[in-house]
């Protein structure tokens, strides 16, 4: 059982970690509020009556350790992740417990595995980063269609948003991995990431209905060329972006997400194509909803709920396909993500 159990969330005042509080509390779980700013975690607890504020920077070791003292499970959602990642993920350790993450940043991600793998499979405790819009549900999809391959010759994730209005983390974790990168773009072939400059090509990409063909944006990758071919026998992972979409990231005057439903999301809506393909044969999955920063909330819960509960395949650091069960894990997001596997 996971009611009433303590769940600490770092960045909790941030627009997705009001989702994941949301969230959390909608399953039963008790949302332990910790992020750096203590003004804002006031505010935020003065909404939320219960709920203790627990300030605590990644800076300090200890108030990080004060922080999670109590919990069964930490979510960070505070980015730019290449900062705050490995500081939660050392706290966590020291207190036993699992740590979910909603990283889209590739180098963060990578990171994350090379640091961490040992120390966590040696302490028996989960590390699961990237367990979001980009890079868990990618890798749930892709692991889901495989099914009974042990291997394939390519993966292809593409992604049809109506728009993209990105948040402040976002755009301040952009600006991290662009100086990470110096500039450059990075792709997943040859088994490995590679970083280039080449012109990203813009392509015809035939979603199913009812978004059909749509002018997309090669090579934008994203975490799934991390969290893919960790656990899965892919050498090529191609990512794709609807060309409106990637506009709107790029112009630095789009506006952050704008509520129109009670539960604050926003407008934008999503359909994720992932097709493998091994030889001649291909197989796909698609998956639907509403609003990327407010769907990572569930799948970080999710995946904190099935840890919490022994629903897992291995310990240490893991991608999401690695660890749960993806058709089961798919099924259960919905009413939040409406998902058709075809093999």
């Amino acid at each position: 059982m996971t009611s009433g159990k303590m769940v600490a969330v770092y960045g909790v005042y941030g627009h997705t970690g009001r989702f994941v509080v949301a969230q959390l509390r909608d399953r039963g779980f008790v949302p332990m509020l910790v992020g750096r700013d203590a003004e804002k975690l006031q505010a935020l607890a003065a909404s939320h009556p219960g709920l203790e504020a627990r300030p605590a920077s990644v800076d300090d070791p200890a108030s990080l350790d004060r922080a999670l003292a109590g919990a069964a499970a930490v979510i960070n959602c505070a980015g730019p992740f290449v900062n705050t990642a490995a500081p939660v993920i050392e706290a966590a350790l020291r207190a036993g417990i699992p740590y979910v993450d909603v990283a889209a940043e590739i180098e963060a991600n990578v990171d994350t595995f090379a640091h961490f793998s040992d120390r966590a499979r040696a302490a028996g405790t989960v590390v699961v980063p990237a367990m979001a819009f980009y890079g868990g549900l990618g890798d749930l999809l892709a692991t889901a269609a495989m099914g009974d391959w042990t291997s394939a010759d390519e993966a292809h994730i593409a992604y049809g948003l109506s728009n993209w209005h990105p948040t402040k983390g976002t755009r301040a974790a952009g600006t991290v991995s662009g100086e990470r990168r110096n500039g450059r773009h990075i792709r997943y072939a040859n088994g490995k990431l590679e970083y280039h400059n080449d012109t990203r090509p813009t392509l015809e990409w035939a979603f199913p209905g009812p978004m059909g063909t749509r002018s997309v944006l090669g090579e934008f990758t994203m975490a799934d060329a991390v969290t893919i071919p960790h656990h899965l026998s892919i050498p090529k992972v191609h990512s794709y972006m609807t060309t409106e979409a990637a506009r709107d990231l790029s112009n630095p005057d789009t506006p952050a997400p704008t509520a129109v439903d009670e539960q604050g999301r926003s407008s934008q809506t999503f359909l994720v194509d992932v097709v493998v393909r091994s030889g001649n044969a291909e197989r796909r999955a698609v998956a639907s909803g509403q609003d990327i920063y407010a769907v990572s909330a569930p799948l970080a819960v999710e995946a904190v709920a099935r840890i919490l509960t022994g629903r897992t395949r291995t310990v240490g650091v893991a991608s999401a396909g690695e660890i749960f069960d993806a058709p089961d894990f798919l099924r259960a997001l919905a009413p939040h993500v409406s998902v058709e596997v075809c093999q």
